[in-house]
């Protein structure tokens, strides 16, 4: 780039769905998804990555992907766990900042805008947290245990270690290789 001239293009953002027997919602994340993401960039992309659901997942899928050109589908003919369906979603993305959250519509996809206002320089991933979980009670301890755990291993300044709406700039992946194809990744 010459010294004085802006760059054109402007950021780019890649926000995938992992889906698993999701047919009912993901219809409505998608497009939540577009609508939000042509707010932020012109350059963004959708993407779902069926893995291997068994309802109508794929149909959805491939009929929003016919809808809006930005939308492309991956298709896992098997169930690769969350795991699997994330290192898709990663390594499919082609923009530099990347946004993910579950196709099953425990999140708004339209607060992906908030994280994007947070992404400044120097800041490699801003992570979202639940508000208010509608779990039983045994899994609301499970999961304050589970947090505080990785919490302290990792050194983690996160509010919810456990919370999957993210937004990451796609060059971590240049320092971290995922590996894990369950739940643990």
């Amino acid at each position: 780039m010459m010294r004085g001239t802006a760059d054109p293009t402007p950021r780019g953002l890649t926000v995938f769905f992992p889906a698993y027997n999701d047919s009912g919602t993901i219809a409505s994340m998608v497009i939540a998804a577009v609508q939000t993401a042509s707010r932020l960039t012109p350059n963004f992309e959708v993407l779902v990555i069926n893995d291997g659901s068994s309802d109508a997942t794929a149909e959805v899928a491939d009929e929003l992907a016919r809808l809006y050109p930005q939308v492309r589908v991956v298709h896992h003919e098997r169930n690769r766990g969350y795991g699997g369906a994330l290192r898709s979603g990663f390594s499919s993305a082609t923009k530099d900042f990347i946004f993910y959250t579950d196709g099953d519509a425990q999140y708004d996809p339209r607060e992906m805008a908030r994280l994007w206002e947070r992404m400044g320089d120097g800041v490699d991933l801003v992570n979202g947290y639940k508000i208010s979980r509608s779990d039983p009670l045994h899994r609301i301890l499970i999961g304050r245990i589970y947090h505080h755990t990785v919490k302290a291993l990792f050194r983690l300044r996160v509010r919810d270690v456990d919370c999957d709406f993210r937004l990451l700039r796609r060059s971590i992946f240049d320092r971290v290789s995922l590996e894990k194809s369950s739940g643990v990744i």
